[in-house]
């Protein structure tokens, strides 16, 4: 299982985060997305099929890239 802390500078009320995390946590092998809209940060845990790249490609395609 692997794990990533991002921040995502978008993040800007509790409506983006739920976004993130729904949308995030529907890629097949992610396990947890967690979003903090006071922080900005991200922390996702996945494992196999799920990769970094997917999941970053996944952000940037809702408009929530990580920085």
């Amino acid at each position: 299982m692997e794990s990533k802390t991002f921040v995502v500078p978008n993040i800007s009320c509790s409506h983006c985060v739920h976004t993130i995390e729904s949308e995030v946590s529907e890629l097949p092998g992610v396990k947890t997305v967690k979003a903090d809209e006071k922080t900005k940060e991200v922390t996702v845990e996945w494992g196999d099929p799920a990769t970094w790249q997917k999941i970053e490609s996944t952000l940037k395609e809702i408009d929530y890239p990580p920085a």
